[in-house]
């Protein structure tokens, strides 16, 4: 028995004009779509004339709801997965299914379309050669801090998405961990009649933000930290003589300055014993 396919679509992320073609053709040829919301996929679906039954599958459906679509596909029907907007499985129901469906040898085919976090950094202004999508940050304020922190020194451009409940304070907790002056995108509503892109470092955000009723989706851009700077020869000097004069040992004060300029320990211990007056 030949086998179905699971076909991943994206759909558009506000504006429905954004759908692809190739999406339709699935969607219409599908045997059955998994819908996030069933209420927004009908109105893309009669939009544009498809009439595909539709069943549920959200981010509560459960594992039963997973291995019905999968027996599905192994009985030869097709089915196309949509979130409520945007990629599948980015921080939308999906990744589940995909999983189940290549651990049963079924194929998935991607038919790819809009993502919020690509769309918000397209025209943010921020690096785009490197970027970690990290999707949406925890509710808890003391875990969400947490995970700011770590993020602290990545390089690279950070893309989160946001409730507008929570985009004041998270605003406040990257401006926190991140530095008033890092510079941030805080794009809303994209493709939308209201969409607004808000380009200024995270201390300006936070408090333009804290003083707004914030509405809509929000995607979240932040420049990725700056490179550390190059520690200097007359760093380690310096560092070398004041762990000397505090008493330390040459050997000491030699692998404490190594591991805190990140410089080889046998340079370090060389320059220590000649300040040391050894050599």
């Amino acid at each position: 028995m030949t086998r179905g396919t699971l076909f991943v679509v994206a759909t558009p992320i506000g504006n429905l004009e954004d759908v692809t073609l190739r999406a339709l053709e699935v969607l219409r040829g599908a045997a059955v779509i998994a819908a996030e919301d069933t209420r927004t996929a009908k109105k893309l679906l009669d939009r544009h004339g498809i009439a595909t039954p539709l069943v549920s599958f959200h981010e509560h459906s459960g594992p039963a709801r997973i291995a019905e679509l999968v027996k599905r596909l192994e009985s030869g029907g097709s089915v196309a997965v949509v979130s409520e907007a945007g990629t599948p499985g980015l921080s939308d129901p999906g990744e589940g299914l995909i999983a189940s469906a290549v651990a049963a040898g079924i194929a998935v085919v991607p038919v790819p379309g809009p993502a919020a976090f690509v769309a918000a950094l397209s025209a943010s202004g921020l690096p785009m050669k490197r970027v970690a999508f990290e999707g949406f940050l925890p509710a808890k304020p003391g875990e969400r801090r947490k995970q700011l922190a770590a993020l602290a020194r990545e390089p690279r451009t950070l893309a989160f998405y946001e409730a507008p409940h929570r985009i004041a304070e998270s605003l406040a907790d990257m401006r926190d961990a991140f530095g008033p002056d890092r510079r941030a995108c805080v794009a809303r509503e994209l493709t939308k009649v209201h969409e607004e892109f808000d380009r200024a470092p995270l201390g300006e955000l936070a408090a333009r933000w804290a003083a707004k009723e914030p509405r809509g989706e929000f995607t979240v851009l932040v420049e990725g930290a700056p490179a550390p700077a190059e520690p200097q020869p007359e760093d380690a000097e310096a560092a070398l003589r004041a762990a000397l004069a505090a008493g330390k040992s040459v050997s000491a004060a030699a692998k404490e300055v190594a591991a805190a300029l990140g410089q080889p320990r046998s340079v370090v211990y060389a320059l220590a014993l000649r300040l040391a007056g050894r050599s």
